[in-house]
């Protein structure tokens, strides 16, 4: 039995100690932490800035740049193909838009060829008799005021004092008014506009059955104080139109004045004159306040 037994242990497989993993020092520890609770704090794109400062680039970094942005364009073209449905429809009115906003920039920078007078050169030996009343003229790039003010018009790009304005909601805009006898839903249909309104001389309210928005009489304005930025002078000037109103286009059609409106003005009092003699009549100006605070319109002429 004894040798049994001591057979038995031999066979026993010896158990195996596990090695202990060195802990952490106190400095290995808090630097983990910081390094942990700074790449918390930054957003995907910041991190990826860090490391770039870091390590730099990869080598071929800008060579995978330049063939994504030489794949993008037939990427683009076998979508186009390929869309159908609403999708194509909306692809295709946003292409539209691209295109036709590339080629309003390029005809506003275009140059015009127009010929002048070169100055007066004296020339050698002796000029005949036909030859001396004839103008010399020389052909060069010039783009005169006129022409860059209508290419500006065209391509709706005009410099505005105020490019962006807060956006107004529509329940700061319109009041619900009720109508009728009824108490539910169907007669509360009507809006009485609480901005400043301008609505012409020969408006004409529709009948109460028809009327859907309210212009009130003491929100109405049909004179705007505008400033001329290189005469650094103030007008009172009648108010011709509402040319388009940064909310929308139902507000404009509404004639509604906010901050930021484009309005026409009639600036014939002020004696402007285009290049050709002729007198300026109306110009747009820029509304620069909240009219329906302050009681007045102010605006700034775009010259």
């Amino acid at each position: 039995m004894a040798i049994f037994v001591i057979i038995d242990r031999l066979q026993e497989t010896p158990c195996k100690r596990k090695r202990k993993t060195p802990s952490p020092s106190g400095f290995e520890i808090s630097k983990r932490a910081r390094i942990g609770a700074t790449l918390q704090l930054l957003p995907q794109g910041d991190c990826i800035e860090l490391h770039r400062k870091r390590h730099g680039y990869r080598l071929d970094h800008f060579e995978r740049k330049r063939k994504k942005g030489a794949r993008e364009v037939h990427e683009l073209s076998a979508f186009a193909q390929k869309v159908l449905g609403v999708k194509a429809k909306l692809f295709a009115k946003k292409r539209y838009a691209e295109k036709a906003t590339m080629k309003k920039t390029l005809a506003v920078h275009a140059e015009s060829s127009s010929r002048r007078k070169v100055d007066d050169k004296v020339d050698e030996g002796a000029i005949p008799a036909y030859l001396l009343d004839r103008d010399t003229t020389t052909r060069m790039k010039v783009l005169s005021n006129t022409i860059k003010q209508k290419r500006k018009e065209k391509a709706g790009k005009w410099e505005v004092p105020l490019p962006k304005v807060r956006p107004v909601a529509e329940e700061e805009m319109f009041k619900v008014i009720q109508s009728g006898k009824s108490k539910s839903k169907f007669g509360r249909w009507k809006r009485m506009v609480t901005k400043a309104t301008f609505v012409g001389p020969g408006f004409t309210r529709k009948p109460p059955k028809y009327e859907r928005f309210l212009q009130p009489t003491g929100l109405r304005f049909t004179k705007a104080n505008v400033t001329h930025p290189e005469l650094k002078c103030t007008f009172n000037l009648d108010i011709i139109g509402i040319k388009k109103n940064p909310n929308g286009p139902m507000y404009t059609a509404l004639g509604v004045i906010t901050r930021g409106t484009i309005i026409e003005v009639n600036v014939s009092e002020l004696g402007l004159v285009t290049p050709g003699g002729k007198v300026v009549w109306g110009k747009y100006a820029q509304v620069t306040n909240e009219p329906e605070n302050d009681g007045c319109i102010n605006a700034v002429l775009l010259v």
